[in-house]
């Protein structure tokens, strides 16, 4: 504290922790106004919420009110951050894991491995399907987190949820650390880790993480790709950017990108924008360099990861019965998942109805490849902001969508302010 009631032990704590961040918006009136949001939201959904939601809710407020408490009476900047993560998310998930049963997602994730490991394909052909719980989702890669559990382990370390998250922060932590313009200097490297606590511990991805949802390791790999395909500021501002070091951004930004999209296909999207933002700032051929990358990286997976798809007609038609035409709504077993965007509602409606949302997702997505053609990203910041209005609009209008989905626009903008305050007010999509 200052003035007279100083306490003298927590002077020097004080101080390192108070020093000034590389980024603004990391600072500690910052971090205060984000906690406050953040404690804010917890409580309304403490009240409104139940079951699994309802328990991180109150894990995740009492998380926020002791960060905001640290940080107003003692400054440590670090300190507020772990014990919200704490708090927050690693408590909550513990507690869930053991006391509830696993979601229908891990345990498709778990019967996938199986079916990996037995048949060649994480997918049951048609003949096969009894109900909506019959159906995998996900694509290749995301049958690794179940593969403890199919390899025998039990308990934590067979739990596919875990790994999920484990995961999703290794993930979350590369991404952080490469998107620093100095990872040499000592702030740089405090604040890549004090921007990776504040974006676990955040509602967008500490709930997702602490119930066990399939979207914070996609979330992650997008934002990794991102990073690898940043601009270093000294290269933006040459003349002549189309250097090696640009198409080698390319293909590992495309690699990263081609492993979210085998996770789920809600990662698709990214691909289109990133790719026009590479040819509009770094020319054509770091795009092709991208999705060649892109696309390879998936082709390999799906071999090693569902080899049977590429060998079996049977085997490749039940992955774009589960992966495909499932989502969209198109099988004989719907998903029972409810929610009062404006796509779900028209699916209520009938079979008309769930034909004009079909309908108005593919004009959205026409209307965002035109986007592209006519005005494509030409930064990093724009291409962030356009796949996440595009993101939007494709979950407001899909049959069949979950609000859990806008974890991605969300993640998207949060990233933005973590990564690259100082561009984003001025920026345009």
């Amino acid at each position: 504290m200052d003035g007279a009631g100083t306490m003298a032990p927590l002077t020097s704590a004080g101080s390192a922790a108070a020093h000034e961040p590389a980024r603004p918006w990391l600072d500690r009136r910052h971090l205060m106004a984000a906690y406050g949001v953040f404690l804010t939201y917890a409580a309304v959904f403490a009240i409104f919420s139940g079951g699994e939601d309802k328990v991180w809710s109150i894990w995740a407020a009492c998380g926020y009110a002791a960060a905001l408490l640290i940080l107003w009476r003692w400054r440590a900047r670090t300190a507020a951050a772990l014990v919200a993560l704490a708090v927050s998310v690693l408590a909550p998930l513990l507690w869930l894991s053991v006391a509830y049963p696993l979601e229908t997602g891990m345990f498709v994730i778990d019967r996938s491995a199986v079916l990996l490991i037995h048949h060649g394909s994480p997918y049951l052909p048609s003949a096969q399907v009894a109900s909506w719980q019959s159906y995998n989702p996900y694509l290749p890669v995301m049958t690794l987190f179940g593969l403890p559990s199919a390899a025998g382990l039990s308990g934590m370390a067979g739990n596919s949820g875990v790994w999920l998250a484990a995961g999703t922060v290794a993930v979350l932590a590369a991404a952080f650390w490469i998107a620093q313009p100095h990872r040499a200097c000592v702030s740089c490297r405090r604040d890549a880790l004090l921007g990776l606590a504040i974006a676990v511990a955040s509602p967008v991805i500490g709930l997702n993480l602490a119930v066990i949802t399939t979207d914070p390791p996609v979330l992650a790999f997008i934002l990794l790709a991102l990073a690898l395909a940043a601009c270093p500021a000294r290269e933006a501002a040459a003349v002549t950017p189309r250097t090696g070091a640009a198409l080698t951004r390319a293909v590992w930004s495309g690699v990263a990108l081609g492993v979210a999209c085998d996770l789920k296909s809600t990662a698709w999207l990214a691909v289109p924008v990133m790719a026009a933002m590479f040819a509009a700032r770094d020319g054509a051929r770091a795009a092709g360099r991208f999705l060649m990358a892109a696309v390879l990286t998936v082709v390999a997976l799906i071999a090693a990861l569902a080899p049977a798809t590429l060998v079996k007609g049977e085997a490749a038609a039940a992955l774009v019965q589960n992966s495909v035409l499932f989502p969209l709504g198109l099988t004989h077993d719907k998903t029972p998942a409810e929610s009062l965007l404006p796509g779900h509602l028209l699916t209520a409606m009938g079979p008309a109805g769930h034909a004009v949302s079909v309908g108005l997702l593919l004009a959205a997505g026409l209307a965002i490849v035109i986007s592209l053609l006519i005005r494509p990203p030409r930064d990093l910041s724009a291409a962030c902001w356009r796949l996440a209005i595009g993101l939007a609009l494709i979950f407001l209008l899909g049959p069949d969508v979950r609000f859990g989905y806008f974890i991605y626009p969300l993640g998207l903008v949060g990233w933005l302010a973590l990564t690259n305050p100082d561009r984003l007010p001025a920026v345009r999509p």
